[in-house]
């Protein structure tokens, strides 16, 4: 008996049969933390020696006012200063979900996202306990979350560097652990002099959470 209209599709080695036409099936390819180090080591040999050398432990440091992000492990002399390529709400805190800020404080990274839509992402550990803590006592709820370290080039209210320098900063995360990463979110650069002008905000605890980020960053 002889159908007329009718396709008939047969999955056969990745293909679809339809119609005696051979056409490309849709796939998906979903990459591992492991496969993407490869391929990144593979592209930038460089940075083995960097993560065999780095002690087990890696500092990140992000300047919101001077729109950088600065990487520090001992296998390197000096620090990495990587541009931020784009940037959301203004200096101070994060509040609240949909406010497009940045977060401020210290931070550890909880994932890392070998599939992120923006090239490859590193997951920071906001709102911390001491968030949590301070939007307690103010009656806030609703923190927000999903903050990333990650590549290309736009942003709401997370940290954005770039495909290039996401690159090194996953293969430096993913060499020594997360568990050995820290994230320090400051207003601004406080090691070259503490600067009144970028730290004026109503929130009576503001100056309790800039004495952290002080600390952290090594300023007395």
């Amino acid at each position: 008996m002889k159908l007329r209209g009718l396709v008939i599709g047969i999955a056969v080695g990745g293909f679809v049969v339809a119609g005696g036409v051979k056409a490309c099936a849709a796939k998906t390819t979903r990459h591992t933390i492991e496969d993407r180090v490869a391929t990144i080591v593979a592209k930038k040999p460089q940075l083995k020696g960097v993560a065999k050398s780095s002690g087990g432990k890696l500092k990140i440091f992000v300047f919101k006012n001077e729109r950088s992000v600065e990487v520090h492990a001992p296998g390197w002399r000096m620090p990495r200063i990587y541009p931020m390529t784009a940037f959301s709400g203004a200096l101070g805190p994060k509040l609240r979900e949909g406010d497009g800020q940045i977060p401020e404080g210290v931070y550890g990274i909880e994932y890392l996202n070998p599939n992120s839509s923006y090239h490859l992402s590193l997951k920071v550990s906001y709102p911390n306990a001491s968030d949590r803590k301070r939007a307690k006592a103010d009656g806030r709820t609703n923190l927000g979350g999903d903050i990333m370290i990650h590549g290309k080039a736009v942003t709401i209210g997370c940290v954005p560097v770039g495909d290039d320098a996401i690159e090194d900063i996953f293969y430096l995360a993913a060499s020594v652990g997360i568990k050995n990463v820290s994230v320090i979110i400051a207003p601004y650069d406080m090691r070259k002099g503490r600067n009144p002008e970028l730290e004026r905000s109503s929130l009576a605890w503001y100056p309790d959470l800039l004495c952290e980020i002080s600390t952290a960053l090594g300023v007395n």
